[in-house]
């Protein structure tokens, strides 16, 4: 099915291939955007049958019913924002669309972000992203990842955005897991030979950092990647997610 168009965006951080931290990215920013940013944000888990953002949801949820600091520390989330936690919804890509519009009438959301299986051909995947506003793309310098992203960006870009059969209003790559050793120049480089395809790549690249794997279960160390707690402060900068967040609304606001 198709949404029937409001004000609310669909956007979706899409990858062919895994581990290049398509969830994480999508937890990071939904959580940037909704207590930083100042956008409602929603979340549709539709990674089936992992749900990496929904367990991690729960998971979080558990730790603050069983610890009192915990709770107090999610309570000071809440006074510093002034917001209720951003929803979360798990399910898969065949019934994405009608959650998010089950979602949509219970929210007040600007923008709804779709976490999906990392392969086009898991059953739902092509007509959910069809009804996607926007794409992100992320890849990396890794020939396999980058030659899938290109296939599939062209592919979709020729077959359904040209075609009118996606509603889509653009798709873009943008660089994850960079290595700092790595020269500035290759990413110029890989940048212009993919404009000359006619594909569009953010300025924003992310870079490879264990802060990403910063989760909740380490109380011990300070909190990165969560659901519900604002990201440490000094392992946000550097992090990229900001400027991420800031260029992909500058798109999207247009």
């Amino acid at each position: 099915m198709s949404k029937e168009k409001t004000n609310e965006l669909y956007v979706a951080i899409a990858t062919q291939k895994g581990g290049i931290g398509k969830s994480t990215i999508t937890m990071l920013l939904a959580n940037y955007l909704h207590n930083i940013g100042g956008k409602n944000v929603g979340v549709v888990d539709c990674d089936d049958p992992q749900h990496s953002i929904s367990d991690a949801r729960e998971r979080e949820l558990l730790l603050i019913k069983n610890n009192d600091a915990d709770k107090e520390a999610a309570k000071d989330v809440f006074r510093k924002t002034g917001k209720r936690i951003f929803p979360v919804v798990a399910t898969n890509p065949v019934d994405a669309l009608d959650q998010a519009e089950i979602l949509i009438e219970d929210e007040n959301l600007d923008i709804v972000l779709f976490d999906l299986p990392g392969t086009i051909r898991s059953k739902g995947v092509l007509s959910t992203l069809s009804q996607m506003d926007y794409i992100f793309v992320p890849i990396s310098a890794d020939r396999l990842v980058l030659e899938s992203a290109l296939q599939f960006v062209a592919n979709f870009k020729d077959n359904l955005m040209t075609t009118g059969k996606a509603v889509t209003k653009e798709i873009c790559l943008f660089w994850t897991m960079v290595d700092g050793r790595e020269k500035t120049d290759i990413y110029n480089l890989y940048d212009e030979v993919i404009g000359e395809l006619g594909i569009s790549v953010l300025n924003t690249r992310i870079p490879d950092s264990k802060r990403f794997r910063r989760d909740f279960s380490e109380p011990e160390k300070a909190v990165f990647r969560s659901t519900i707690f604002l990201p440490d402060q000094h392992l946000l900068r550097g992090s990229r997610i900001k400027e991420l967040a800031d260029e992909i609304l500058s798109i999207i606001s247009k």
